[in-house]
């Protein structure tokens, strides 16, 4: 039986190097969408939403933003295609980035 979760995701970009870093529950960014903490009721949404403004004013991260996402038996899949791409790097080449690296989220891009 297959156990599916709604919420948001924080995403941003870390100032170091530039790479997509998803926000995690212990309030570290990570590479791997599926480390995310995912959201649900308002009051966690605002804590992420006031750690990332932390880490802004640090100069940690840039761009943050929250997205919708579901968790499928543990495992986050982005709702958008933009999201996904991003969790996987260059979409032309399955060669190169994350998903060649085995660093991207178990869902792909599109379905095929």
């Amino acid at each position: 039986m297959t156990t599916q979760e709604k919420g948001q995701v924080m995403t941003a970009n870390r100032l170091g190097d530039g790479e997509v870093v998803f926000l995690t529950r212990a309030g570290t960014w990570s590479e791997k969408i599926d480390e995310a903490a995912l959201a649900q009721e308002p009051q966690a949404l605002a804590a992420i939403e006031a750690r990332a403004a932390e880490d802004v004013k640090a100069n940690l991260i840039t761009g943050q933003y929250l997205f919708n996402a579901t968790r499928i038996d543990g495992l986050i899949r982005a709702d958008h295609i933009r999201e996904r791409i991003r969790t996987l790097g260059p979409s032309v080449r399955f060669d190169l980035g994350k998903q060649a690296e085995g660093k991207a989220g178990a869902f792909a891009a599109v379905e095929s």
